[in-house]
């Protein structure tokens, strides 16, 4: 294997690494080009560019898309539907931090709970050493 594909073997799992041209990323959706290139003129996506100047698809941007083409086929009109799963990924974002947030807000409860009942019972040993 050639040392110019090292690189682009070790990107092989990461959902971001754009690795679709246009043409192989509508066969994957099932959708043409011109769909792809409307989602991208919504600003649902931004498609890389490669250096010819050609777009390049993640998954991520696969799975987006494909999001975005089930509710076209639903009948939404295309700006409708880049809005709503736009809407959708703000929705999982605030989740995702809100669970993290409660997550230590729990957490440092724990620790405050351990911190009064480390104070009572430093109370009590004073207590009873006099």
């Amino acid at each position: 294997m050639p040392a110019d594909n090292a690189p682009a073997a070790g990107n092989l799992d990461d959902d971001d690494y754009p690795a679709y041209t246009m043409g192989r990323a509508a066969d994957v959706l099932g959708t043409t080009a011109a769909f792809l290139r409307a989602v991208g003129e919504a600003e649902l996506i931004t498609p890389l560019r490669s250096e010819g100047g050609h777009r390049r698809y993640s998954r991520r941007q696969l799975r987006i898309v494909a999001r975005a083409r089930e509710l076209v086929d639903q009948g939404t009109p295309i700006e409708a539907a880049c809005r709503i799963v736009s809407l959708e990924d703000q929705l999982d974002d605030v989740r995702r931090l809100n669970r993290d947030m409660r997550r230590k807000l729990d957490d440092s409860d724990d620790s405050d709970v351990l911190d009064e009942q480390e104070g009572r019972e430093e109370r009590a040993r004073r207590d009873a050493d006099t």
